[in-house]
């Protein structure tokens, strides 16, 4: 554990209403004791899963004239820089440049990047950006953290058994990352969220019960809960544990309460807003109930 204060800049989408991107990770990084500062990919009225949404996006020379302005004013010493969500070519060859510039700023930068590229077996991103993550952005990633679906397209292999998947994780080992956190993989019938790393050859593994929803801002609250705990915690398997019974709480926190909710015309997509706020003792102090194990 460091004792100086971590101070993360975050690049990913934000909602003016609900918790996915930038507004799922800060809460919880700031709870654990890290500055937070945020950078958007887009702005939106709310996530996509709703009936409607509107909003911005960003584009490169935005989001160069935000980290010209930090860096003109010595605002740029971080810790740690974490992306999610983006949605054009141009603003993601734009964070590689960025994170070489952060990492001259910082040579211990550590660098934690979710690829939010889709998810059961469908793109949400233009595929042009697969590309640009396998050939620029993993090279320097220090973290990534794919699910399974993100984790065949950033090899081109296909993952359906236990060994399938290990093999895959060493080929992304293999393009630069230190850490691989695969954040839910579900191979024979059973959902599980596997971590390695490489210098030391550790592989571990959390079997997670099925919440009966799929959930906007899940993937989107593991990273920011893994790059909090691998930073307090020396061994990773504390740090995964954390991480998952944190992630799991939050998620029957809101399943729970979305049971509660009669009225007629809700949307889904509103009932199943992760209840963040609600979970605030659950991500200061997790209760330990589902355990990672070596394989």
């Amino acid at each position: 554990m460091s004792c100086k204060q971590p101070h993360v800049l975050s690049i990913q989408s934000h909602v003016v209403s609900g918790y996915v991107g930038n507004k799922s990770a800060t809460f919880p990084l700031q709870l654990l004791g890290f500055d937070v500062d945020t950078i958007n990919s887009v702005q939106l009225s709310n996530h996509t899963g709703y009936k409607v949404f509107k909003g911005q996006v960003l584009n490169d020379q935005d989001l160069t004239q935000l980290v010209d302005g930090l860096a003109e004013n010595e605002l740029d010493n971080y810790s740690h820089l974490l992306t999610g969500y983006v949605g054009s070519a141009s603003f993601l060859n734009r964070i590689a440049q960025l994170v070489k510039a952060l990492k001259i700023k910082n040579p211990n930068l550590v660098y934690v990047c979710d690829p939010v590229l889709g998810d059961n077996g469908h793109m949400y991103v233009p595929e042009e950006l697969k590309n640009i993550y396998k050939n620029d952005i993993l090279p320097l990633a220090d973290i990534i953290t794919p699910n399974q679906f993100e984790l065949e397209l950033l090899t081109g292999l296909t993952i359906k058994t236990m060994s399938e998947l290990k093999e895959a994780i060493k080929v992304l080992h293999s393009k630069g990352p230190k850490i691989v956190a695969v954040s839910s993989t579900d191979i024979e019938n059973k959902l599980t969220s596997v971590t390695s790393v490489s210098k030391d050859n550790t592989m571990i593994k959390i079997e997670v019960p099925r919440i009966p929803a799929i959930y906007t801002g899940s993937g989107d609250l593991f990273a920011a809960l893994l790059l909090a705990h691998t930073y307090l915690e020396d061994d990773i398997k504390i740090s995964l544990e954390k991480t998952i019974n944190t992630l799991f709480e939050v998620l029957e926190k809101t399943y729970h309460h979305s049971l509660t909710i009669k009225e007629a015309n809700a949307q889904q997509a509103k009932k199943i807003e992760l209840r963040l706020i609600q979970s605030k003792k659950n991500i200061e102090n997790p209760n330990i109930l589902l355990r990672a194990v070596n394989f």
